[in-house]
């Protein structure tokens, strides 16, 4: 299914300089193939935009064909760049490039060993130094000799991952020039706020006194030092995170926001980017110079070669793991229970809780939805039992609480914390009573049985959320029948940008679907660096100002703060009462259900299950004989 780069690239070529033709265009086009770049020019609005594509012919082969993974990543990822990842997709792909000081156990979630040997805190954990190892080094994919090559620094030596990179990493995660919408989880760090929060000038003494300021240094040439803003025990979780790993700053300085595409991009992980058509598939290789093929062999798997699609439709997947072209695949909610049942496929499904959730978020500035009543009554209305015994069909649990049950601090299941999320069989008000109150919430807000009452509902594209939607859809309306919903999608990347708190409030759903996995297995990662209103990502538009509910804002807000210094017995009442106020008081969110794998693997396909975002394909491996057997190869 591969398709020759050098193809595809010339078919593009060729398309763009018939629409634009000129001699001196062709003569820079002639001269920059010889370099492996091309430049075209395409009219976007009567305005003509120059772009660059990488052009190479796939090298001759060289020795055996190498054990490659066909997979699907499963939609266009918005960015490889660590600094400015937000999604699974985006981050799952960084995992399998880009080293972090610390990994987390599969099983366990605990901080293990990457670039960082060791590490230890101050009494208070609020000072942390991490040791790291000195062979790590950094490497690029060459598209002219098909080969994964070492980055030489001035001295024709390997360049190796130091201290520095990891500071510069943080910082520019920290550096509000950067973008990075994931930069709050980072504002434990002394300084970082107040770097990406700043308006000074980039070009001031005032803005790199702030940058300066940022606690993170390198003591040594492999040593780095953490200066927090409170004490965390869980530090080194969250120095395993992308955001905060080294970054190449050279490469970058050299060639700005694209220093993420093929040809160009620096890694230092498992695997690196070898190929990347935009909208059809990212291919990954292996990066023999990664010191864990031989320190981690009783772990390492033999894929040498991983081929990603990027196909949003799970039917469509599906059909392709069917026909042995994909290794792993999904299980569309139309095919569950033939999964379950057929005597194949039943022995290559997984089924397994992972610490995610699914949720629908309410932007709680935009009329009708900047009511609390309205969110709490359609929240009540969502009956969460028959929604994943009826549609989902995979194991999920209802949800009544953000925080996964996976995590230090969860409330899940507590019947204190929404009793109306959840069934009576696990202690809560069941639906009909949920729904009663949800009608008397209405009328009290001014919908008598839903009437006037106008909703626009959000998801991005994909079978499996269109189908939550019109179950919940159809749910809403036989509960208030007079109410008005109305669904809409949009492609991954828009979808990210439309519900950015940044973005404008008119182009905003009333309601919008995401799911939080995890990023380490602590309520601070949830309630928090999601929702806090100070601090957080805060999709909601939750404010301390809000008319209805203001002080509980305020009161949300202080107290998962409270909570990261508090002592663990404390914390867990904390989470609690953040959980309360987060979906029942002040409904930000309806929490739907705590996710379940559904997954597909070939016989011959050996994987390691963990959560979304750390795939470890470093570890999976592939039985060649049995798969070219299967296969009549």
């Amino acid at each position: 299914m591969k398709k020759p780069v050098l193809s595809i690239a010339l078919m593009v070529l060729a398309l763009l300089l018939v629409a634009c033709p000129g001699q001196q265009q062709a003569t820079e086009v002639q001269r920059v193939v010889e370099t492996q770049i091309v430049e075209v020019t395409r009219i976007v609005e009567g305005t003509p935009v120059v772009e660059q594509i990488v052009v190479t012919a796939t090298p001759e082969p060289k020795g055996p064909e190498p054990v490659t993974l066909n997979i699907n990543w499963g939609t266009e990822p918005p960015t490889l760049d660590p600094a400015l990842a937000t999604d699974t997709t985006s981050v799952g792909l960084i995992e399998e490039m880009f080293l972090g000081l610390t990994d987390l156990d599969d099983e366990t979630m605990e901080p293990i060993p990457e670039l960082a040997t060791e590490w230890s805190s101050n009494e208070d954990n609020t000072v942390w130094t991490f040791k790291m190892r000195d062979d790590a080094v950094w490497v690029k994919y060459n598209p002219a000799t098909g080969e994964v090559e070492q980055v030489l620094d001035d001295n024709e030596n390997p360049r190796i991952v130091t201290a520095e990179d990891v500071v510069y990493g943080v910082k520019r995660t920290c550096d509000p020039t950067t973008g990075s919408d994931y930069s709050y989880v980072l504002y434990i760090v002394k300084g970082c706020k107040d770097l990406n929060t700043t308006e000074a000038d980039p070009e001031s003494e005032e803005f790199q006194a702030l940058y300066d300021a940022v606690g993170v240094r390198a003591v040594d040439e492999f040593t780095v030092e953490f200066t927090l803003e409170y004490g965390a025990g869980f530090f080194p979780q969250i120095a395993s995170m992308w955001i905060a790993r080294p970054q190449p700053k050279w490469i970058i300085d050299q060639k700005g926001d694209r220093w993420i595409e093929a040809g160009f991009i620096v890694t230092n992980g498992p695997y690196t980017l070898s190929e990347w058509v935009h909208g059809d598939n990212i291919v990954l290789v292996k990066n023999p110079y990664w010191y864990g093929w031989e320190e981690l062999a009783d772990q390492a798997g033999n894929i040498e070669r991983i081929f990603g699609l990027m196909i949003e439709e799970v039917s469509t997947e599906f059909a392709l793991y069917e026909a042995n072209e994909l290794d792993t695949a999904g299980v569309p909610l139309e095919q569950m229970e033939r999964v379950q049942t057929d005597p194949v496929l039943s022995k290559e499904y997984v089924n397994q809780p992972i610490n995610c959730t699914y949720y629908y978020g309410f932007i709680t500035q935009k009329p009708p939805t900047d009511d609390v009543r309205v969110r709490r009554a359609l929240s009540m209305a969502i009956d969460r039992k028959t929604l994943v015994e009826e549609v989902l069909k995979g194991g999920q649990i209802p949800a009544n609480t953000f925080t996964n049950p996976l995590n230090f601090g969860s409330p899940a299941g507590d019947p204190e914390v929404a009793p109306w999320a959840l069934p009576e069989d696990m202690n809560g008000w069941g639906y009909e009573r949920a729904v009663e109150e949800g009608r008397k919430l209405l009328e009290e807000a001014g919908y008598p049985n839903g009437a006037g009452l106008d909703i626009l509902l959000m998801h991005n594209v994909s079978e499996s959320h269109a189908r939550i939607a019109e179950a919940i859809q159809a749910m809403w309306k036989s509960a208030y029948p007079e109410m008005n919903v109305t669904i809409e999608t949009q492609e991954w990347r828009v979808y990210l940008k439309t519900i950015d708190i940044d973005s404008p409030l008119e182009d905003k759903p009333n309601v919008y679907r995401l799911g939080w996995c995890a990023d380490y297995p602590h309520a601070n990662n949830w309630v928090h660096e999601v929702f806090s209103p100070s601090e957080g990502a805060n999709e909601p538009m939750l404010s301390a100002d809000d008319p209805q509910v203001g002080d509980l804002v305020a009161e949300f807000d202080q107290t998962t703060k409270q909570a990261q210094t508090a002592s663990p017995e404390e914390q867990v009442e904390l989470y609690k009462r953040a959980e309360q106020l987060l979906v029942d008081e002040i409904a930000a969110i309806a929490p739907i259900y705590y996710y379940t794998r559904n997954g597909l693997a070939k016989p011959w396909l050996n994987r390691v299950w963990g959560d979304p975002g750390r795939l470890h394909i470093w570890r999976w491996s592939i039985d060649v004989e049995a798969r070219n057997a299967a296969l009549g190869q």
